[in-house]
């Protein structure tokens, strides 16, 4: 299976963006725009023999062509997004694996966020401070003082914070985040500023850890690549193309076994080429799949191409 493009699906988030020029050529018409799935099951396929085809549908009829022979899980394994928030998004928590699959879905919410850019005053609510309870964070719910409870890490362009299930957690206005996460919409919301949406508070309460690995996390500079978070789930690189690059040498050299994996140009664009099917354009903020299966390939820099390698990981997998 050839790499192809896929369409962006524009989602509606009261928090969200009226126009999302220039990132994306989008103005809302009714509901702020707040999220842009790139990777989302219900997200068209651009290009190729594929062409128009939901993305889920592709992972359903060809699970060993997307992700490699003997994949551990069914169904497109990551759900890839950038977050618009103009205002703060609610105070939540997500599942672990096994507490989402008490509640009869597949998997929990592991996530990262990578900024895009970011204000000088940028910031973000990452886990509790120390010494915070199940108790306090009640109570900071029930009359509103929650937000004295989290910790709030600063942003700035460049930025990668991991966000564990089980992290309390807020986006608040002035960075543009690249989010990965296991592909699972599954969201409890502690508070929400009164804007009267549902709450879960019992399920957010259950799900809370006091204490996770969440927070900033150093990249680890290689030859060929930056390795921005590797994960049980996912992992996000930074890829330089100068002029051109192979295919070949875009896997890290220790994973021997085929794997889908995503390209993402953060800023730039890239043009995708290959004996073996047609020239690819990837613009800025687009995204390509690349199947488990695909052919060679070479990726060259059209111009000031940021490069971000987005890959599930498999369980036990080493890099």
């Amino acid at each position: 299976m050839v790499p192809f493009r896929i369409e962006p699906l524009f989602v509606g988030r009261v928090w969200g963006w009226n126009d999302l020029r220039p990132w994306y050529g989008r103005v809302a018409e009714q509901e702020p725009i707040g999220e842009v799935w790139l990777t989302g099951d219900d997200c068209l396929v651009a290009t190729g023999p594929q062409a128009g085809k939901p993305l889920g549908a592709l992972f359903d009829s060809y699970p060993d062509a997307m992700l490699g022979p003997n994949a551990h899980e069914s169904g497109s394994p990551l759900l890839i997004k950038v977050i618009f928030a103009r205002e703060k998004l609610s105070v939540q928590v997500h599942p672990d694996d096994r507490l989402a699959q008490k509640y009869g879905q597949p998997r929990g919410k592991t996530e990262c966020w990578y900024a895009l850019a970011a204000d000088s005053d940028a910031q973000v609510a990452v886990g509790l401070k120390p010494g915070v309870t199940l108790d306090t964070v009640k109570s900071g719910i029930e009359n509103g003082t929650l937000e004295d409870s989290l910790n709030m890490l600063p942003v700035h362009s460049g930025d990668l914070i991991f966000v564990d299930a089980g992290t309390v957690h807020a986006i608040w206005p002035g960075s543009v985040l690249l989010e990965t996460q296991q592909n699972c919409d599954l969201t409890y919301r502690m508070y929400d500023y009164g804007r009267g949406r549902e709450l879960h508070i019992e399920k957010s309460l259950e799900a809370t850890r006091l204490n996770t690995s969440a927070g900033n996390i150093s990249p680890r500079i290689l030859p060929d690549r930056t390795i921005l978070v590797e994960s049980r789930y996912f992992s996000v690189e930074k890829i330089p193309v100068q002029v051109s690059r192979s295919s070949s040498t875009l896997s890290a050299a220790a994973l021997s076994t085929p794997s889908l994996s995503y390209l993402f140009a953060a800023s730039g664009s890239a043009r995708i080429t290959s004996p073996s099917f047609e020239t690819l354009e990837l613009p800025a903020r687009g995204i390509v799949a690349v199947p488990a299966s695909s052919p060679v390939f070479a990726v060259q820099d059209t111009g000031g191409l940021d490069l971000i390698r987005i890959t599930p990981r498999r369980p036990g997998e080493n890099r």
